[in-house]
């Protein structure tokens, strides 16, 4: 199974060799969701959270698990087009029912390059037709449908979710904005100090955690009293269509296990 969501920064590339690094646990909670790879990817835990701040993307979860035939109703008969495109930014989501704001963020999701999120442009192209078929919605979404309908969905900042959810028996996924693309997702969500002041809550937990991030000085200066892993992954460079080899790290608290 896989994500159903194209989001910045997801893991589709590195979930595999995420997964195997998983310590045992009762509780699994990803702290910063986005697409949630890794959820839809891993055998099914105990007990099972996923959080974002993002209000519009937590609704969307909520909607997709516990309302689809009306979500995909209204989806039904929309055109993409550019027009629908910028009348869906013009909307304000503060003013709409749950449903059609999961509606609008999907479409513009879907439909929008690179997965922007501040400031979505419409993607079109001469060389291959929209990845968006209405046909396929309703199968599409059925299986995350069935995935989320025993996940907790969460919208809390991270250092109110961590010490909520901080058991022995807990095991946090964190993937936070990278280092240099703190607005990526939004002007005031995470700043440079965030990472820091992230350090130092999970110096503290009780659970297990793997944090995700780009390979940076600072980041490894900071975290340099985890245990931390080089994986190799692909960046793909918006709008060249070119891929760039990258590695990126894996910080735990604990060394891994292998088969």
């Amino acid at each position: 199974m896989k994500a159903f969501l194209s989001y910045l920064g997801g893991k589709s590339l590195l979930v595999n060799r995420i997964i195997p690094k998983m310590p045992e646990h009762t509780c699994y909670c990803e702290v910063f969701a986005g697409a949630a790879w890794l959820l839809f990817k891993k055998d099914e835990s105990q007990v099972e959270i996923i959080n974002d701040v993002n209000a519009d993307l937590v609704t969307l979860y909520r909607v997709v698990k516990n309302h689809l035939e009306e979500f995909v109703r209204y989806l039904k008969w929309i055109l993409v087009s550019r027009d629908e495109f910028e009348r869906f930014k013009k909307e304000s989501p503060e003013t709409l029912t749950d449903i059609q704001r999961a509606v609008r963020f999907y479409y513009l999701l879907r439909n929008g390059y690179s997965s922007r999120i501040p400031k979505p442009t419409f993607s079109i192209s001469t060389l291959k037709r929209s990845n968006f078929n209405l046909l396929r919605v309703e199968e599409e979404l059925s299986l995350a449908h069935l995935r989320l309908s025993r996940v907790y969905v969460e919208n809390m900042p991270y250092q109110d979710l961590i010490p909520r959810f901080d058991r022995p028996h807990t095991l946090f996924y964190i993937d936070p904005p990278y280092w240099g693309c703190e607005d990526y997702y939004g002007k005031d969500i995470f700043s440079r100090e965030d990472f820091t002041r992230l350090r130092d809550l999970l110096s503290g937990v009780q659970g297990k955690f793997i944090l995700s991030i780009n390979d940076v000085p600072e980041i490894r200066r900071l975290f340099k009293d985890f245990y931390v892993e080089e994986v190799p992954t692909t960046y793909l460079t918006a709008g060249a269509n070119r891929q760039k080899k990258v590695t990126e790290l894996l910080i735990m608290n604990y060394a891994p296990n292998y088969q």
